[in-house]
């Protein structure tokens, strides 16, 4: 265990692994879970696992450039380390940790309002680009406020989360009798979440001159209206499988979304996205940005913050030999001709992405 991270995680597969074995059995089952039966987060899998690449031969790929960009910003990869609350269950440090090796690795970070150690200590934690993403907790002087604090500290653009109008049964922690510490705090005035509407968008919308991302979109309809608001970025997301059971995947989703949305918004998504070639997928459909959530928190579950960082890493080697077997020399050159429908071949679950576990 002391070598070297590059000689000890050759693979994502050991980086899950790593995490796995160094996490108890309440924040794994947090982590990799979902709500009830959780079809949610296998047909994420499965919609992925239904995409197949058509590659083109006889291109000149000796060169593949996989970096993006993030809002006109320049990335190192099309990714972002999406928000999850109680990473300090996780990590030590908890969302500052995550914060440092997004700046370390050159991607952008989403700060979750229900992830310790809060707005000003993540944000003074390290240099990176960064976005909050808020649950409403209190009334429109509360978010003004979180809105204030968030220019205040450096971050680019605004989130709000709109598929947690309830809390849904994560049956993995209530079996496990698993008391998350935060859950307390996102209780509180849980109320004002619930009563969110298009209402809010608009009232943001016409203060606030933020760029504003609205995340839980899993529909043509709310993506239209989205855009009808001025919303910069259409969020496509079921929140990993852990809100509404029997969703759809995201990835099914997707092309429809960014169809309705044109050139109107950005399309961001996440839901299952762990290997390269989720990512080129998703780039493929339509998607400017993909959330990075499980994987990132099994990064710095399996090492700190050079898990995660080596978790990128080897998510970037992915990219560029996917990229380049399939003829394209960058992600500009992606686009929906590169992919077909085609049957799934494994049993979706979380880690369907990596069907060598335990052998």
């Amino acid at each position: 265990m002391n070598a070297p991270l590059a000689e000890q995680f050759l693979t994502l597969q050991e980086v899950v692994a790593a995490a796995k074995s160094n996490l108890p059995p309440g924040p794994w089952s947090y982590l990799v879970g979902g709500a009830e039966t959780e079809t949610t987060v296998r047909r994420n899998r499965h919609a992925l696992d239904s995409i197949a690449f058509r590659p083109r031969v006889l291109r000149d790929v000796s060169r593949v450039d996989c970096s993006g960009t993030f809002l006109g910003k320049p990335v190192r990869l099309p990714v972002m380390l999406a928000p999850i609350g109680g990473l300090e269950s996780i990590v030590e440090g908890g969302a500052a940790s995550a914060a440092r090796a997004a700046a370390q690795f050159g991607v952008p970070q989403m700060l979750s309002s229900v992830c310790q150690p809060g707005l000003e200590a993540t944000a003074a934690a390290a240099d990176t680009l960064r976005v909050f993403q808020l649950y409403v907790r209190g009334d429109d002087a509360w978010v003004d406020d979180f809105v204030k604090r968030a220019r205040d500290h450096g971050f680019t653009s605004f989130c709000l989360t709109v598929d947690v109008a309830s809390y849904s049964r994560r049956e993995r922690d209530l079996i496990g009798r698993f008391v998350k510490p935060w859950r307390a705090r996102a209780l509180e005035g849980a109320t004002f979440q619930a009563a969110l509407s298009w209402d809010q968008v608009k009232r943001f919308k016409d203060k606030h001159d933020l760029p504003l991302i609205i995340k839980g979109i899993a529909t043509v309809e709310d993506a239209e209206l989205a855009v009808q608001h001025g919303v910069e970025v259409v969020y496509v997301s079921n929140h990993g499988g852990r809100q509404l059971d029997h969703g759809l995947g995201t990835a099914a989703v997707l092309p429809e979304i960014v169809r309705a949305v044109g050139e109107k918004a950005e399309v961001w998504v996440d839901g299952g996205f762990m290997r390269g070639s989720d990512v080129v997928k998703a780039i493929a459909l339509g998607a400017k940005t993909v959330g990075i959530g499980r994987l990132a928190g099994l990064g710095l579950a399996a090492a700190g913050i050079p898990g995660l960082v080596r978790a990128l890493e080897l998510l970037e080697e992915e990219i560029r030999i996917c990229l380049g077997l399939l003829g394209v020399t960058s992600l500009a050159g992606l686009d929906a001709s590169c992919v077909t429908p085609a049957p799934a071949v494994n049993a979706p679950d979380t880690f369907s992405a990596f069907p060598l576990m335990g052998a």
